[in-house]
């Protein structure tokens, strides 16, 4: 495996450096009036390089002038940027071309003076990856992966308006920021670090609603169901990237993965979106075979004998 790239390594602003990737068809309606027929839309989603935070539009549709348009709400909303990094889909080299059609023409010795030097600039860079090797944008891919298998199994044949599914895409953008990256601030009281520290310099909340069963059939109002949707989605998502912090390529070889000290994520089945309850271990119990599978986690609300298998260490441990 290569080295990390430089730019991933560098202190920059969030977005600076950004991945962006397609997903879909996703099936909408404009209105919930009779007569309107479905109709395709397509997730476009924006990941920081650096920081990991995600950014998701909407878009009618695969073609480069919509993708711009994109684009410009994304910038306008996030700031300027340096270097996009996308694969080589027709939308994002058309995309590129006339983009690079832009430059050119600023470039050229027709435009002179403050505001060629000023656009110049604040000029963006895009660089592809190489053709068929979508390894190689494992940062924006793996977003893209665990943001749309958990939505298309929430959202089902569910048909949404394009105003209910632009509410249930901010409030998935808002739960995949607020994941844990790191440690902040040690005992007594630890804190994380996630990625709307970057952006806000503050964590995300979540507008309270009443807990709902994802497979209750009658819902008689649409906000409940939207609730319905978002709950799910939390559900699904904060399982598996739990799991991604107990990783273990064999189960035959010997592994303590948590000793005292170690600061970890403490899984509980139910629980509201953007609560990640966190602890730290006091003391390990090992069993007869010298083996740690039951530890004491100290919280904020007391100290509790957890099974390491719900004990979830934070990523730069």
């Amino acid at each position: 495996m290569a080295d990390i790239p430089s730019h991933r390594l560098q202190e920059a602003k969030a977005f600076m450096h950004t991945g962006v990737d397609h997903a879909g068809p996703l099936r909408i309606t404009p209105t919930r009036r009779r007569g309107y027929q479905s109709q395709k839309a397509y997730i476009c989603l924006f990941v920081c390089l650096v920081t990991k935070a995600v950014h998701i539009e909407l878009s009618s549709d695969l073609t480069a002038d919509c993708f711009l348009m994109a684009v410009k709400r994304f910038l306008s909303r996030k700031g300027p940027i340096s270097c996009f990094y996308s694969d080589n889909s027709g939308t994002f080299l058309k995309a590129k071309s006339q983009l690079d059609e832009v430059y050119s023409l600023l470039n050229s010795s027709d435009y002179k003076g403050k505001l060629n030097l000023e656009l110049q600039i604040n000029r963006i860079e895009w660089k592809n990856i190489p053709p068929r090797a979508p390894h190689f944008g494992n940062m924006w891919e793996s977003n893209i992966k665990c943001f749309k298998t958990h939505l298309y199994r929430v959202i089902g044949n569910q048909l949404l308006t394009y105003e209910e599914l632009i509410t249930v895409l901010t409030q998935i953008e808002c739960i995949l920021n607020s994941r844990p990256l790191c440690l902040m601030s040690s005992d007594p009281h630890p804190e994380i670090l996630t990625p709307a520290h970057f952006l806000m310099s503050t964590p995300l909340q979540y507008f309270p609603a009443a807990p709902l069963p994802s497979e209750s059939p009658n819902l008689i109002k649409r906000k409940r169901l939207l609730d319905s949707l978002v709950q799910s989605y939390w559900k699904k998502w904060r399982l598996e990237y739990l799991h991604t912090l107990q990783v273990r390529q064999k189960w035959c070889t010997p592994s303590n993965p948590v000793k005292i000290g170690t600061v970890v994520l403490i899984g509980h089945d139910d629980l509201p979106p953007l609560q990640w309850p966190l602890g730290i271990i006091t003391k390990v119990y090992p069993g007869a075979d010298n083996v740690v599978r039951v530890a004491l986690v100290k919280t904020e609300s007391g100290e509790f004998k957890r099974p390491v298998v719900k004990l979830y260490p934070l990523p730069t441990q």
